[in-house]
């Protein structure tokens, strides 16, 4: 009881300096538990949709996909006669049946042109409207289409694109294109993750969608009273002699709910790993806390010693304030994450996908999750403060407050810290080394941890040196101010270190990722300029595939020498040593693409593939099946017949572009495909005439204004587009690492905040000899721009050598481009330096306000 009331006094008498740590503990558990609560509330959102939308039995065809996306590569869905829904609805125990049909292969634009598609990625749904639509659909305005010009859209995307009654948008599919005005605007009535959804009529729908008519993508099926879904799904699959597919409400919810579970877990435990690293940094910013309050109070405790306080009884003093501390901070965390999850669903909102309160799941687990991890961190953290003050002696009480360093302890820490970095550096040598990038990154993955840890445990030897040097940079030019804010960083190394530590964690992993992405880009780059001999390439960014009128539309423009179309087939090969390898693809091509894109070969000439009956495979396929230069390969085109192929050449593993494609010639597969099973164009290359670039440009964009679901690219766009889609791959990664660098700021705060209290009496004492406030302050914020420099020195630096190696392994790739970013390493480096004035502002301002005599007289 003693040792709780002790604790309890002290945890309240110092509440301010608490203060920062708790904040830190807060933020990590509310990282946590609003990943948790956000990622379990999106989950509950799609079940309840998925649950809602699917009728009791559907029936479809056979492979097709539950999201309507297109197979074959024919831009349509697959479907089956509308025969099928008489069928079913002859079958005992069908209440009643009704036939659907849906595509996600689409493009809608509204009379500008303009795409009225989510920008967050969800898809675009046209369809029919029917009975199952209206059961989550209710139509607000207008009425529902009942012929070829009318289309109802959803709410959410007629304010979103201010559209209303009588508006003429455009549906771009396969078929062609086909425009109609808005007849009806109808209400999600339940939660819309952010589809665009549009309707037609049944007949328009079949020949908008598919091209014909009497065909459906689905039939929804729902039972009679009494009928179980299994029962009637068994009755229905008997009835229809297992031609189609047939699935209960229950398999189509699971089936969707799986997709979505499978996304939502990786972002999940993506955003977990980052509120990880911020507890790590958290982990410094308590440590230090402890640390710094311990020193502060040396002289209390040995009086405690002195009157009778066992070591165990002091230890479990300052345990029990961290348990406090935790217990605080993860209470107020776990409230905090509800409302972090709820401030995510707001911003999901504004990026399109609504997501509603009203199903916010908070599970038990998840504050129990957030109170634990918050209290064991914070506990263990303060683990190592807690056994220093257990061994403060009775006699400290008649020595100045503060401990004298351990030099035996200094020496064997900085001993293990060499060791450390020297097994990780040892490390990240044998992964840029390695033969294989799979071996490579078990290595990687080694050495980061230990040269991470390495450069913590050393912090405070490599302090007295880095400090040193940045001082003689920087401070030498504020005169003795700055000569007393080196000394001020020197005086605890051991403190320096640990607040260098917490921005190092954050800034290393920026760095690292800077080196990647940049890398990345840059190989990229040099793959597109060293093989990539094509001058235009016209795609869909949505995946629909080219239609014939389109391919026809840009071979009517000007100053184009040639064209090269390209088609992806799903195929079954029979190999050499007889084995089957299903799932394979073969990309055909116009013989011109050997020109377009100069793909490496290390047998054979490419240009060989394109000869009629040949094909090439790449030189790891080659090797497992024992193929060479003439060998015969079976190729079973789906929903064609088989070919015997000749192989040519083949292509090196190092490529980047098309790595692993193998090829083969339009014309060779014409004669195995049927032309109403051939899959459309996924890509279409341009090359200009000499000299007529810009104007073969201009006039391909032109000859495709009438479908702007193709995007005409020239090879800077197309660098341009890669560099944009790894760009806000990283800046959204920057984002989550924010956290941690926040957290690491709050450390900084801490250190200085604690320090001004530690020195008060040395603060006095200048002031009395004549510093002034201004310099005061001004010896504060330095000091607490070289701890954030030193940080960020190491952090970068450890972060370029962890991006370097990384590349080495993205080198085995193909991607053989190192490139230091260095504008970003410098920006980062010169925002750390605001990040410690920043750190700074409100101890330096605590400080200058001290009563200089009332500081004097500090114990």
């Amino acid at each position: 009881m003693t040792v709780m009331k002790t604790s309890m006094r002290n945890f309240f008498a110092h509440k301010g300096r608490m203060a920062l740590s708790a904040v830190a503990v807060l933020l990590s558990v509310a990282f946590v538990c609003g990943t948790l609560v956000f990622t379990d509330t999106m989950n509950t959102t799609f079940d309840k949709l998925f649950a809602t939308t699917a009728s009791d039995v559907t029936v479809s065809a056979k492979g097709a996909s539950d999201t309507g996306e297109t197979q074959a590569g024919n831009g349509k869905p697959p479907v089956m006669p509308a025969s099928v829904l008489d069928e079913v609805r002859g079958v005992d125990g069908v209440k009643s049946a009704e036939g659907t049909v849906f595509s996600t292969s689409v493009t809608v634009v509204d009379a500008d042109k303009d795409s009225l598609s989510p920008t967050s990625g969800a898809p675009t749904i046209v369809g029919n409207w029917n009975a199952n639509e209206a059961r989550t659909m209710e139509i607000s305005s207008g009425r529902a289409p009942r012929e070829a010009g009318q289309i109802m859209v959803d709410a959410d995307t007629a304010d979103k694109h201010h559209l209303g009654l009588g508006d003429e948008i455009g549906v771009i599919t396969a078929v062609g294109t086909h425009k109609a005005k808005i007849s009806g605007i109808a209400e999600f009535t339940v939660t819309n993750p952010g589809a665009a959804i549009f309707y037609l009529d049944t007949k328009t729908a079949q020949r908008t969608l598919v091209g014909e008519s009497g065909v459906y993508t689905n039939i929804n099926v729902t039972a009679a009273s009494g009928v179980s879904d299994a029962q009637l799904k068994k009755d229905v699959a008997a009835g229809l002699g297992g031609a189609y597919q047939v699935q209960t409400a229950k398999e189509v919810a699971d089936a969707n709910a799986q997709d979505v579970e499978e996304f939502m877990g990786v972002m999940k435990y993506a955003m977990l790993g980052f509120a990880g690293i911020a507890f790590l940094v958290g982990i410094f910013l308590i440590i230090n806390t402890f640390s710094m309050l311990v020193a502060q109070r040396t002289r209390e405790i040995g009086l405690m010693r002195a009157i009778g306080s066992s070591r165990r009884q002091v230890n479990g003093s300052v345990l029990v304030e961290a348990l406090l501390l935790g217990f605080f901070g993860s209470v107020l965390g776990v409230g905090a994450g509800v409302g972090l999850a709820i401030g995510l669903m707001k911003l999901m909102g504004m990026m399109g996908m609504h997501l509603s309160t009203d199903d916010l799941t908070v599970a038990w687990t998840t504050p129990v999750v957030g109170l634990v991890l918050g209290v064991v961190v914070t506990v263990l953290a303060a683990y190592l403060p807690a056994r220093r003050a257990g061994k403060v002696s009775p006699m400290a009480a008649l020595r100045d407050a503060g401990a004298p360093a351990d030099a035996r302890a200094g020496r064997v820490r900085a001993l293990v810290g060499l060791v450390l970095t020297g097994a990780g550096g040892y490390g990240l040598y044998l992964a840029a080394a390695a033969d294989k990038a799979s071996e490579g990154s078990l290595w990687l993955g080694v050495g980061v941890v230990l040269t991470l840890i390495g450069f913590v445990v050393m912090g405070p030897l490599l302090a007295g040196g880095v400090v040193r040097v940045i001082s003689a940079v920087l401070l030498r030019l504020f005169g003795p101010v700055g000569r007393m804010a080196e000394r001020n960083a020197l005086r605890n190394p051991r403190r320096t270190g640990a607040t260098g530590a917490a921005l190092m964690i954050g800034l290393a992993l920026v760095a690292c990722l800077s080196v990647v992405g940049s890398s990345m880009v840059a190989s990229a780059t040099d793959q597109l300029d060293k093989t990539v001999g094509t001058d235009f390439i016209i795609q869909s960014d949505r995946g629909q595939p080219i239609t014939p009128q389109a391919v026809e539309a840009a071979k009517s423009a000007e100053g184009v020498e040639r064209f090269t179309e390209y088609k992806v087939l799903d195929a079954t090969l029979t190999t050499p040593d007889g084995k089957t390898s299903k799932g394979e693809t073969i990309n055909a091509a116009d013989p011109s693409y050997a020109q377009d894109l100069r793909t490496e070969t290390v047998a054979g000439d490419l240009s060989d593939a394109y000869r009629p009956d040949s094909m090439s495979v790449f030189e790891g396929f080659a090797k497992k099946h024992g193929i060479e230069l003439g060998s015969k390969v079976g190729v079973e085109f789906r929903d064609g017949a088989t070919a015997e192929l000749t192989v040519r050449a083949i292509t090196s593993d190092e490529a980047v572009i098309d790595k692993g494609a193998m090829y083969a010639s339009i014309a060779t597969v014409a004669r195995y495909v049927p032309a109403d099973k051939m899959p459309l164009d996924v890509l279409l290359f341009a090359s200009a005439k000499d000299g007529q670039e810009a104007a073969a440009y201009k006039s391909l964009k032109a000859a495709l204004d009438d479908y702007p679901q193709y995007t005409v690219r020239d090879q800077t766009d197309y660098k341009q587009a890669l560099k944009d889609q790894i760009g806000q791959l990283l800046n959204m990664i920057y984002g989550l690492l924010a956290l941690a660098v926040v957290v690491a700021i709050l450390g900084v705060v801490n250190t200085l905040a604690l320090s001004v209290v530690e020195r008060t009496r040395e603060i006095g004492l200048m002031r009395a000899i004549g510093l002034s406030r201004r310099q005061l302050r001004r010896m504060i914020r330095l000091e607490s721009v070289v701890i954030a420099l030193f940080g960020a020195l190491l952090g970068l630096g450890l972060g370029m050598g962890w991006g370097a190696t990384a590349q080495k392994l993205l080198a085995l790739e193909g991607l053989k481009v190192l490139e230091i970013p260095w504008p970003t390493i410098t920006a980062v480096f010169v925002a750390s330096a605001f990040v410690g004035l920043f750190a700074a502002l409100v101890p330096a301002f605590r400080a200058g306000r001290m009563n200089v005599l009332n500081a004097i007289a500090t114990e």
